[in-house]
């Protein structure tokens, strides 16, 4: 039948650091099968796992190792022909606990087979000896017998016997042989294999001076994106501080711009009232016009109207009040006017500043 996979689960497979002897370096980049494997011809059970085409584990069972928990996902166990030890990273506990019993039970059936075959290699060992002692006594035997006759007669049944015994001890030396030929192929493959997965180790040994430099280079590059991020962050927080300052502007934009539409406001109700001041000019002109021909029935009735001059002079007086008003109400429209204006180009650079 050959070898069939009996067992099968995934997990982070490492081994142990060939320098260090304390570091786990990392045989497999993510969760890979692992499997139990019986090979019917061998009578072996092996533990195989493989990442691609490359072989990360290839562990014969043997009752002397030991698989041990060292955490709640993760187990390890030594293998001295492959001069290393295994280590698994289990995803769950139960995958662990199962894996361990697993171990167990296989190391159980290799410790079975190989008492197995010692008692077997014993017994031919006894027969082996056995039929050497029985040998020479049944020759022995023979010679001193006298005629053929009595030799068939008295000896027929045990040489029957031996013959059986002895054809039965050449197939067992036989297929001994053969074993001892498979023992030897074994060996050699196994030599092959300790060739190959001792290239495999050196590889890994490169690999790990690699994946060393790799990981300096990318601290280095995690320093320098470290030190990129703490910049960025001052400049967020520069650029926080400026966002407030904008706020702050805008407020204080809103504020100003309910400022200036009250000065507008103002300054339309002053427009009103100057709209009001050329009727009031027309009016003045209309009574200067007035007083003119007044002065000159005056000059034609200084006699009749003397009493009138006093009022005259009243109206003057008015009149002259009227126009110092009126101009000093001009000169404070004319100051409202260049303080709005001042205002507005305030405002102007205040915006285009933003």
């Amino acid at each position: 039948m050959g070898e069939q996979p009996i067992y099968t689960t995934r997990a982070h497979v490492f081994q142990i650091d060939p320098t260090t002897k304390k570091n786990w370096v990392p045989a497999s980049k993510q969760a890979v099968t692992v499997s139990y494997f019986y090979d019917s011809t061998r009578k072996s059970y092996r533990i195989i796992s493989v990442d691609g085409s490359k072989v990360i584990i290839n562990s014969t069972i043997t009752p002397n190792m030991t698989f041990t928990k060292t955490s709640q996902k993760f187990g390890q166990w030594a293998d001295s022909r492959a001069n290393t030890v295994f280590g698994l990273g289990f995803a769950s506990e139960q995958q662990l606990a199962k894996f361990a019993e697993k171990f167990q039970e296989v190391k159980e059936a290799t410790k079975q087979l190989k008492d197995k075959s010692q008692e077997k290699v014993e017994t031919l060992s006894n027969h082996s000896q056995e039929s050497g002692r029985e040998t020479p006594s049944t020759t022995q035997a023979t010679s001193i017998n006298g005629t053929d006759d009595e030799k068939i007669s008295h000896v027929g049944p045990e040489a029957a016997v031996l013959k059986t015994e002895n054809d039965r001890l050449k197939s067992a030396v036989e297929q001994s042989n053969i074993n001892a030929k498979k023992c030897e192929t074994e060996l050699q493959t196994l030599r092959e294999n300790n060739a190959r997965l001792v290239d495999a180790l050196q590889e890994s040994s490169a690999n790990v001076e690699s994946w060393k430099k790799q990981l300096s280079s990318s601290k280095e590059e995690s320093d320098a994106l470290r030190a990129k991020i703490a910049e960025l962050e001052a400049q967020c927080h520069d650029a926080d501080q400026e966002k407030q300052k904008n706020s702050q502007l805008s407020v204080r934009v809103q504020e100003l711009e309910a400022e200036l539409n009250d000065k507008q406001q103002e300054l339309e109700n002053l427009r009103k009232q100057a709209e009001i001041i050329p009727q009031l000019m027309a009016e003045c002109e209309t009574v200067s016009t007035k007083l003119q021909a007044a002065e000159m029935k005056n000059n034609e009735l200084e006699g009749k109207l003397g009493c009138l001059q006093v009022d005259i002079e009243d109206s003057r007086q008015k009149q002259g009040n009227m126009k110092g008003e009126l101009k000093k109400f001009m000169d404070i429209l004319d100051g409202k006017i260049d303080e709005l204006h001042e205002f507005r180009q305030g405002l102007s650079k205040l915006g285009a500043d933003n």
